[in-house]
């Protein structure tokens, strides 16, 4: 692609979640969110593979019902309340509308899926914008609607969510497959606490997307996209490697590491709101991805691959890694200890 084309549809990627993230009213929110579409379209099937331009339809058709769904939603409210305001949806119909919509849009079950598939079809870069900076838009209407939402209906997309996302993600080989359904996951204990504690949400989101953007970018480093090319890539960068394994194992929310810092809040204001029941089966579905995360980790740096293999082992490399990388890596291990700290700026 050309680069000054890129270039523009990344500024408009990053102008349409600026308008959605600081509107007060529902049509410029609505506007940001079509921006947004049609800026990562043409970064989906910029390859011009049959598999992209699948990808980037399913992509434009599932997120225009959804956009149409929002502006649908604040419309009903605008008839019956007068309001625009976007903290000001308090008609039952229209959050419930409103759920839906931003369900279908975060990719959450029943309206997941659509997006295992579009990660597929993309590049890597362009799976981490859709893992990461495409949910930013509609966890923020989510948070600024939080009050008027309805805590069953979430519960049970959040449940569900981390089931099918565990569930799903067992027998997959494709990694950006995996990487989709964990993503699916995530959102279920997103979904699950945005009634009772909006600012969990997006603590749980920005520690999400640090992690994600971690294994995106050192997958994009290696060139690696299955499980049975990722055994063989650890002759690469061996150190690159053995961090991916401890992103991982942070992805999965185990105790020492950055990850376990959302799940452990989320369970104990859980527990505070008498929702223990919830809380438990949540915990004990989240093991389902547990298992995959292990299954990725193992592949990473644990296993050799027997002698019969029909892959050939790689040269290592030479080039240094992304400074980024580094960064991105080592806040995603080692964030837990100052976690007071991240609690008071939140």
């Amino acid at each position: 692609m050309n680069p000054q084309a890129n270039l523009i549809f990344i500024i408009s990627l990053f102008l349409g979640t600026t308008i959605t993230i600081s509107s007060n009213h529902w049509i410029m929110a609505w506007t940001g969110l079509e921006i947004n579409t049609l800026a990562i379209l043409p970064l989906i099937s910029k390859s011009h593979h049959p598999r992209a331009i699948e990808a980037a339809t399913k992509y434009f058709l599932t997120q225009s019902a959804a956009s149409a769904l929002v502006l649908f939603s604040s419309m009903t409210n605008a008839w019956y309340t007068g309001q625009w305001d976007i903290t000001q949806l308090t008609h039952p119909t229209s959050s419930l509308i409103l759920t839906s919509a931003i369900a279908m849009k975060l990719g959450l079950v029943p309206f997941h899926f659509w997006f295992p598939e579009v990660l597929q079809g993309s590049p890597l870069t362009t799976g981490l914008l859709l893992s990461t900076i495409m949910k930013l838009p509609p966890i923020a209407l989510l948070y600024m609607t939080s009050p008027s939402l309805n805590p069953a209906l979430l519960t049970t997309l959040a449940i569900l969510s981390t089931a099918l996302g565990g569930w799903m993600g067992l027998n997959q080989t494709q990694i950006r497959k995996v990487l989709a359904f964990s993503s699916i996951s995530h959102l279920g204990w997103m979904a699950i606490i945005i009634v009772y504690n909006p600012k969990l949400t997006l603590l749980n989101f920005y520690l999400y997307a640090m992690m994600t953007a971690t294994i995106f970018l050192t997958l994009n480093t290696i060139k690696v996209l299955k499980l049975s090319t990722l055994m063989t890539a650890w002759t690469k960068i061996p150190s690159l490697n053995a961090m991916l394994l401890l992103t991982l194992l942070s992805l999965a929310g185990l105790p020492p590491l950055t990850g376990f810092l959302p799940k452990w809040l989320i369970i104990q204001e859980l527990t505070k709101q008498d929702m223990a029941p919830a809380a438990t089966l949540i915990s004990l579905l989240s093991l389902l991805s547990l298992f995959f995360y292990l299954r990725l980790a193992y592949c990473t740096t644990i296993t050799l691959p027997p002698h019969t293999t029909n892959h050939m082992k790689q040269w290592r490399t030479n080039k240094s890694t992304n400074i980024m990388i580094a960064v991105l890596t080592t806040m995603s291990v080692m964030l837990l200890p100052i976690s007071p700290m991240i609690l008071t700026i939140v």
